[in-house]
């Protein structure tokens, strides 16, 4: 009985054949490097034997169908066949030498294969991190505004039994300091009052509609996979103008135990450790979908600007925050619907709506300074710290430690040049404001600003103003000095203005 051949023969995968062509040339790389540093011979004397390492290496390969769509094969599979392949290849070049044995070309052959293997190994976790990654629910929620409503239900009064029963529930929970803030913050003898303590959709999917008016969640929020979700359905099912409570760990908390907890040098360690894992890890494209696959969102580390602007993204209005303990409990008003809910991307790199010439919004590119979701606590933060000296907002909690070390030394600013080459903005010129910004100028200014481009280097530089009133005179002063002047004249003053200022005064961004 004859037997079936199973191989076919397929037109192989173009971009895998130029992937193993550039996994071989930095696996060359590698050994040449590593020659060089060892003082042995020039690599050079291998080149035609490299040459036909991988010619053998493809054929093989495509026989052993490592060439197919990756997509048809999950990652054993497909590591398998790179160890498959490098120990066939490794096996042929120990026989051809051990026929005709050259100095010191086997264990150089044999280096290379190794090399090519590791960082082929590398390439496939990388492709099908990728593609797990893609995997990560990405369904939106979008809701319809919804006219306003009162409660469906009438507010009554609780008995004192009932009261009872639900503060002794809360004190179960947590302890009498947590109370007495509940206390504070919700009336607890309302019938319209909802007091869970649940990091599940399902309990809060289950309110109905406008019944109550007050919500409270003792669960923490760093427990909740989907915080998003979770504000978004309370803000659907509380009454107009209804108060929502909720409570979280802030992420600095978590730094001071550990850096108490833990002997110096090695409490740093810890904590960087715990940082990438607990607080960088669920936002990276790459591991989120992992991370959350793995905790299933438990202990996840939270600042107290992500918690704020969520509640902001999802269509509350801050009222109070409170601090009890390590805990920080933050009492919100439902103030509008949710905003479409969509896929946030995380980075270094950002890009921020401004107001360019002639009224046109444009992306201006920076390095990413703040904490998720600042750009929802523009206002807030305004309102509730006011102006710094210099402009910008006082005791801005948005802002991250590093951060901070970025924008003394205007590193944030450096992709601020794509605006530059795109035409987007001039080298010297009113610093691009958001849109919340440009409405705290006067009408006068406003008008002014949008004749010219913005710049890289403001004329704040050149002044040095210390309010938003002196700010403002600057910035006026300097596009009266271009319309008298020509914008090229002014442009060249201020420019030398400003790099005395930097260079010789030291004059820093704030």
């Amino acid at each position: 009985m004859a037997i079936k051949h199973r191989f076919k023969w397929y037109r192989p995968v173009w971009w895998l054949l130029l992937v193993d062509l550039l996994l071989w040339l930095a696996a060359i790389g590698t050994i040449v490097v590593w020659r060089m540093l060892a003082h042995k011979s020039e690599i050079v004397n291998y080149v035609y034997f490299f040459i036909l390492l991988f010619f053998v290496w493809t054929t093989i390969g495509y026989f052993l169908d490592k060439y197919r769509s990756l997509r048809l094969m999950d990652y054993i599979k497909a590591a398998g066949k790179v160890f498959g392949l490098s120990f066939i290849l490794i096996g042929l070049v120990l026989i051809l030498f051990f026929i005709n044995p050259l100095s010191q070309s086997e264990w150089v052959s044999v280096m290379l294969i190794e090399f090519v293997a590791i960082y082929n190994i590398f390439f496939l976790l990388l492709y099908y991190g990728y593609r797990y990654a893609l995997n990560m629910d990405d369904a939106q929620m979008v809701f319809e505004n919804r006219p306003p409503s009162p409660l469906v239900v009438p507010k009554e009064r609780l008995s004192d039994e009932d009261v009872k029963v639900i503060e002794e529930s809360i004190t179960n929970y947590s302890d009498a300091s947590y109370l007495t803030l509940v206390r504070e913050r919700i009336d607890l003898g309302s019938s319209t009052t909802k007091v869970l303590a649940s990091d599940t959709h399902f309990n809060f999917e289950s309110i109905k509609p406008l019944k109550h008016d007050q919500i409270v969640n003792l669960k923490p929020l760093n427990h909740v996979r989907e915080i998003n979700k979770l504000f978004c359905t309370v803000n659907q099912r509380i009454a107009d103008d209804g108060l929502f409570l909720c409570c979280f760990m802030d992420q600095k908390v978590t730094k001071e135990r550990i850096l108490q907890r833990y002997p110096l040098g090695l409490n740093w360690v810890i904590y960087c450790g715990h940082f990438f894992v607990r607080r960088i890890c669920p936002k990276l494209f790459l591991t989120n979908h992992l991370y959350f696959d793995l905790t299933k969102g438990k202990n996840r580390s939270i600042s107290q600007t992500e918690v704020l602007g969520r509640l902001y993204y999802c269509g509350f209005e801050v009222l109070y925050e409170d601090r009890v303990g390590d805990m920080t409990f933050v009492t919100a008003c439902r103030h509008y619907d949710p905003q479409p809910q969509v896929n946030r991307k995380y980075g270094p790199f950002i890009k921020l709506n401004r107001v360019g010439k002639g009224g046109r919004r444009f992306n201006v590119y920076k390095m990413r300074t703040m904490h998720p979701y600042s750009e929802y606590l523009q206002a807030y933060m305004y309102d509730k710290n006011d102006l710094q000296e210099g402009g910008k907002i006082k005791d801005d909690i948005r802002i991250s430690t590093l951060g901070a070390f970025m924008r003394k030394y205007w590193i944030d600013e450096v992709p601020m040049i794509v605006n530059l080459v795109r035409g987007d903005m001039k080298l010297v010129g009113v610093r691009p404001l958001s849109h919340h910004f440009f409405s705290l100028y006067a009408i006068e200014l406003q008008e002014k600003r949008t004749l010219y481009k913005p710049g890289l280097l403001p004329p704040f530089y050149a002044d040095m103003p210390k309010t938003l009133d002196e700010i403002q005179e600057s910035e006026l002063r300097y596009l009266e000095a271009c319309e008298q002047y020509g914008v090229v004249r002014t442009d060249f003053n201020y420019f030398w203005k400003i790099v005395n200022n930097i260079v010789v005064r030291k004059a820093r961004s704030h």
